[in-house]
């Protein structure tokens, strides 16, 4: 049900996030970042009059006085709990506005002066973090499965259970992998598309409100007032710029992220099935010792290489991430065939 058909719901949507601004405000350590709550809480309120008065118009009664609902105290007593900052997208799914404060905050770049600017500035690909996830795909496949063979290699040298396990492993692990990764995906676009619904119905119902909200978030990015509220109100005369801008400045939520649930599930299958068929693989031609070294070989490098192409990512030199990556895997490894080999001598 949308908020134009049932001002009620409107009305509570805002009060319960003028509510929750109380709260983060108050539990907000930096003062700048709790002015900006408190006036987008006076912002909230006033919103939440429109809809009353939208609702007296209609005949429609409100309550006497507002009560927060079961799922907002929750998230209220999480705020004090744990902050502000780490509630950032149950905030931003609560309609909490201002999350982009939190998640720009570890790498502060220039406000844009422009409308033009903030085109640009969006206009960002998904390919690094595509590349990312496939890397680290490949890389828990790889490591779990090399794991868990040694693991069993170690207890027994049986060819057919090393070989059953390691397919057991490989699939349990894609499939697992690529069910969350479809939930994951899934969720997080649903609440995009809910936000960014309650956003369009916001812009049609009141856009200057809107706007200074804008204003406000981009003044407490440092822009000066006067220029916030004139990008502000620049850019809400484009709907569809607006709606954009509103869900990354306000909501910390970026569109270009959100890609396909089924996409995102297959891509998470297929990494973890190439990282995990590399130490299996020796099994399936060979048996034995002979396969068991090979493998190790194999996963060794393979370790090394993925640990070489995380440096792109972290900016540290590649050969000492692809060693670290390989110390990491031997501990795993050693680990896992000692107790296997222990648990093997046991049960034996």
């Amino acid at each position: 049900m949308t908020h134009s058909s049932n001002p009620l719901e409107g009305w509570h949507e805002e009060k319960q996030s003028a509510w929750l601004y109380s709260v983060v405000s108050e539990e907000e350590a930096d003062a700048g970042r709790a002015t900006l709550f408190r006036e987008l809480g006076k912002a909230a309120e006033e919103q939440a009059g429109i809809w009353a008065d939208l609702a007296r118009q209609r005949g429609i009664a409100l309550p006497t006085a507002f009560h927060p609902d079961l799922r907002a105290r929750l998230v209220g007593h999480l705020i004090r709990l744990l902050k502000p900052r780490r509630l950032r997208g149950i905030l931003a799914a609560m309609k909490v506005r201002g999350m982009s404060l939190y998640a720009s905050g570890a790498t502060p770049h220039r406000m844009p002066l422009s409308v033009e600017e903030v085109g640009r500035r969006h206009q960002t690909s998904g390919t690094g973090n595509n590349l990312r996830a496939a890397v680290f795909g490949i890389n828990d496949g790889l490591l779990s499965n090399a794991s868990l063979i040694l693991g069993v290699a170690g207890a027994t040298s049986e060819n057919g259970l090393v070989l059953l396990s390691g397919v057991a492993g490989l699939l349990a692990g894609a499939f697992s992998m690529a069910s969350g990764e479809y939930v994951s995906v899934r969720s997080q676009r649903e609440m995009f598309e809910y936000q960014i619904g309650l956003e369009r119905e916001e812009l049609d119902q009141y856009p200057q409100e809107e706007a200074a909200e804008l204003a406000l978030i981009y003044t407490a990015k440092g822009i000066p007032r006067d220029e916030a509220r004139s990008l502000a109100d620049r850019l809400i005369q484009d709907p569809k710029r607006a709606l954009d801008t509103l869900a990354r400045e306000e909501l910390g939520l970026n569109p270009d992220e959100l890609g396909s649930p089924l996409g995102a599930a297959l891509s998470s299958f297929v990494a973890f099935s190439l990282g995990a068929v590399i130490p299996l693989a020796p099994f399936l031609f060979s048996s034995g010792v002979s396969a068991l070294r090979i493998s190790i070989v194999l996963t060794g490098m393979a370790l090394f290489t993925v640990g070489a192409a995380l440096s792109l990512f972290t900016g540290r030199l590649a050969i000492r991430g692809g060693l670290r990556m390989l110390l990491i895997g031997a501990v795993a490894g050693g680990a896992t065939y000692v107790i296997g080999h222990l648990l093997g001598v046991t049960l034996g």
